[in-house]
């Protein structure tokens, strides 16, 4: 072999091993940080007049010191708190099941969670990896956010035609059955005939095993839309029970589903084309 073609090959290799190695850091310390707002405006005819201009924060997949740490944090309540959210809703995996969490990590996010402000309410679900945490459960009591796991709440805003939000618990809880889980809301929702609702859950896929034409959006986390995207192709990898909808919205027959990219990481600590972000919805009936 020529000596000019040993040359190009070790050109071509070292300028291979020098991308690939670039990327990989690149992944691992620059996209998982920084902090992207997604908004959406939605026209619903349904939504009653007296919650025109709704906003709603959806933050989701933490994954608290997993890649997020303290300072991220404070960016995030800072965020929020500069638009004025009349409701936050968290659609799990604030806690990560991989890290051992002390009663300082306790105290520093049921301080910073209490400072997120919302006009309204702020809500929360659990997710898999805060299942059978027994910190989550103190952090979500001392901060301000009703749990919704597998219940909802009215809400009436000036008048007398309320909207209703609901939420599931992860399907890790397998105690019960999905539709189970919703029953009592929709229950409600029929009862009180109520024309706008929204429904919090974790897991995506779990919205194919209930009644969903009762809810008009539908706010869900777990897939990050695949920590690893590449341009054309999408989300290389996804987790159980994100494998049919893991991508930013779905229209079901006129159900709106909106799955976060989340803030956080798992286990594997890399984010490519997918920046940490939260949702902003605005909501008008026009």
């Amino acid at each position: 072999m020529e000596k000019k073609t040993i040359f190009l090959i070790i050109k071509i290799t070292l300028g291979v091993i020098i991308v690939v190695t670039a990327l990989i850091l690149y992944s691992r310390f620059v996209a998982t940080k920084g902090l992207e707002v997604k908004e959406y405006l939605i026209e619903d005819e349904e939504l009653p007049d007296s919650f025109y201009g709704l906003k709603i924060v959806h933050i989701s997949d933490i994954h608290y010191k997993q890649v997020t740490e303290e300072k991220d944090i404070h960016t995030i309540v800072d965020r929020v708190n500069e638009i004025k959210p009349d409701i936050i809703i968290m659609t799990g995996d604030l806690l990560d099941k991989d890290i051992e969490y002390t009663q300082e990590d306790m105290k520093f996010l049921e301080k910073s969670l209490s400072d997120m402000k919302a006009e309204i309410g702020k809500y929360i679900i659990t997710g898999d990896n805060d299942y059978g945490q027994d910190i989550y459960l103190a952090i979500i009591t001392n901060s301000g956010f009703k749990n919704l796991d597998d219940t909802y709440e009215i809400i009436y805003n000036g008048d007398n035609n309320p909207i209703l939000i609901a939420g599931i618990s992860t399907l890790s809880n397998d105690k019960k059955e999905v539709d189970e889980k919703v029953r009592d809301s929709i229950i409600k929702i029929k009862e009180l005939d109520i024309s706008y609702s929204v429904l919090a859950l974790h897991e995506p896929d779990a919205i194919d095993d209930i009644d969903y034409e009762y809810f008009d959006l539908v706010l869900a986390g777990h897939s990050m839309n695949g920590q690893i995207r590449l341009p054309f192709i999408g989300a290389l990898s996804t987790p159980k029970h994100a494998k049919k909808y893991y991508d930013e919205y779905y229209n079901l027959d006129g159900t709106r589903l909106y799955v976060s990219s989340g803030i956080g990481t798992n286990s594997f600590k890399y984010r490519l084309f997918n920046r940490p972000s939260f949702n902003l919805y605005r909501i008008v009936n026009e």
